[in-house]
């Protein structure tokens, strides 16, 4: 009986809109006037890919390991390289990253052994076509340019 007297009244919605108003009062809710105040990011935050250079020469320090590569278990990341006869080393050609595709985990920037590529602050990487998320090196090396807005 006592069930049934429940299952009419709504008891338990009741119950669960009680909880939803509670934390709905106007002292609870903070706005954030977004492209006016930017939001405070974690410490800890994975966002946009970087490309680190060295600032006394000017040149990327990627070493073209392909490392980073092998670590993203997406397969999004692509190195092209060639090797340099003169000092028989690798010479990075090109570098590609998809950010469509990328959960950032982290793992390629944790793989690097010189510390080149890098997980920034940087969280705003909308782009209106799937190209758009593909970055090259260039935009790797220069970082991500964030949108001035007018009011």
């Amino acid at each position: 009986m006592r069930k049934l007297l429940r299952t009419i009244f709504l008891v338990d919605l009741v119950q669960g809109l009680m909880v939803t108003f509670r934390t709905q009062h106007p002292k609870n809710i903070v706005t954030e006037q977004y492209p006016a105040q930017r939001p405070k990011i974690a410490e800890r935050y994975r966002g946009a890919p970087r490309l680190n250079i060295n600032p006394e020469n000017g040149q990327t320090l990627c070493i073209a390991c392909d490392l980073c590569a092998l670590a993203c278990p997406e397969n999004l990341i692509v190195v092209g390289w060639e090797r340099n006869p003169e000092t028989k080393r690798k010479d990075l050609i090109n570098f590609t990253y998809d950010t469509s595709r990328c959960m950032f985990c982290g793992l390629c920037e944790d793989a690097c052994p010189v510390d080149a590529l890098e997980l920034t602050q940087d969280f705003e990487l909308a782009s209106y076509s799937r190209e758009g998320a593909i970055f090259d090196r260039q935009i790797l090396e220069e970082g991500i340019k964030p949108t001035k807005y007018k009011f």
